[in-house]
């Protein structure tokens, strides 16, 4: 797994152990990045379920201005430290939370936070037929707080399987969908 783009370029990532983190894989990450092309600089960016990093790394490598990154296990926390301090970036554009994302949005929503690019690729819900998905990602449409993150014109860019139907609440206009294998991201504006 490495970054793909930007000032560090090529450099690979480290990824926790075990089975708790799935990483965006690289050739859903390239597709995503090729979609938002120059979009990404200079922009404030919120990861959530951030694994390894690599989505606001990426962003931070293609010259974002600042990323927050939200993850609750410790050892990925730790791997996402090593991660960035390897990119040789600026200390001050990048801010690891170690919490819960359900936790971290009230909180970053009751300072005003706003973000042009939040991203999320979390754990993968199970297969939902006949039934409201329960997923993070149906539980991420669903939060209240969420789209008051987003700066006008902002997206929001959700990662889930194509096994899990997700329904589109009100405050959310699908703008584009990409898939790759199981992997489907979306991309989302205040709707």
């Amino acid at each position: 797994m490495r970054l793909i783009s930007g000032h560090a370029a090529n450099l690979i990532l480290k990824v926790p152990k075990g089975f708790d983190v799935r990483p965006t894989p690289d050739l859903v990450r390239q597709a995503l990045f090729n979609s938002l092309g120059a979009r990404v600089v200079e922009t404030r960016v919120l990861e959530l379920f951030g694994g390894t990093g690599a989505l606001s790394l990426e962003c931070l490598s293609r010259g974002a201005a600042h990323a927050v990154c939200v993850e609750l296990a410790r050892a990925p926390a730790r791997v996402i430290e090593q991660n960035f301090a390897a990119t040789r970036l600026p200390a001050g554009t990048f801010q690891l939370r170690v919490q819960d994302v359900f936790a971290a949005l009230p909180q970053l929503a009751a300072t005003g936070a706003r973000f042009n690019l939040v991203l999320a690729d979390p754990p993968y819900g199970e297969k939902n037929v006949n039934r409201r998905s329960t997923s993070f990602a149906q539980k991420l449409l669903d939060d209240p707080d969420l789209p008051g993150l987003l700066a006008p014109g902002g997206l929001f860019i959700l990662g889930h399987t194509k096994r899990d139907t997700l329904e589109i609440v009100n405050g959310w206009q699908e703008k584009k969908l990409l898939k790759h294998g199981d992997s489907v991201m979306r991309f989302f504006a205040r709707g």
